[in-house]
């Protein structure tokens, strides 16, 4: 079988570490689909879900709150400040992140303020659009 070997590294752990017949995850310019044998590449990804199709056909989702993609050949390689397992997402902590970030938008006293408010608001709605999808696979 062709397979592609992934791995998800956060700043904090490896989330994901294993062979995979195809990859799926939000680039810089839109959605990115990766099978072995790529050509090399190196992006940004905007925060969302990375889609990882195994080879014994399960999905393994992953979310992340963007960070850099490194393809190869036959590594596809994801880094993250912040990445979580789709079984591990929480519905009332990614929910109550978001209404914090809501209100620190609000209250943004300085354009850096504003940019970080916009900035987390954005992760949370990628974060709870993803533990959808999630749970819609499920």
């Amino acid at each position: 079988m062709n397979t592609i070997h992934v791995d998800v590294v956060s700043a904090e752990e490896s989330i994901f570490s294993g062979e995979a017949r195809f990859v799926a995850l939000p680039g810089e310019a839109g959605e990115l689909g990766i099978y072995p044998r790529h050509t090399p590449l190196i992006t940004r990804i905007r925060p969302g879900s990375v889609r990882i199709e195994l080879a014994d056909g399960t999905e393994e989702f992953v979310f992340v709150a963007g960070g850099i993609l490194e393809v190869q050949p036959h590594v596809v390689t994801v880094l993250s400040d912040t990445a979580v397992r789709g079984k591990d997402l929480d519905d009332e902590k990614a929910a109550a992140a978001k209404a914090a970030a809501e209100e620190a938008l609000k209250s943004a006293k300085s354009d850096i303020d504003l940019a970080r408010a916009q900035s987390e608001l954005a992760i949370m709605a990628a974060q709870i659009a993803a533990l959808r999808k999630y749970r819609q696979k499920k």
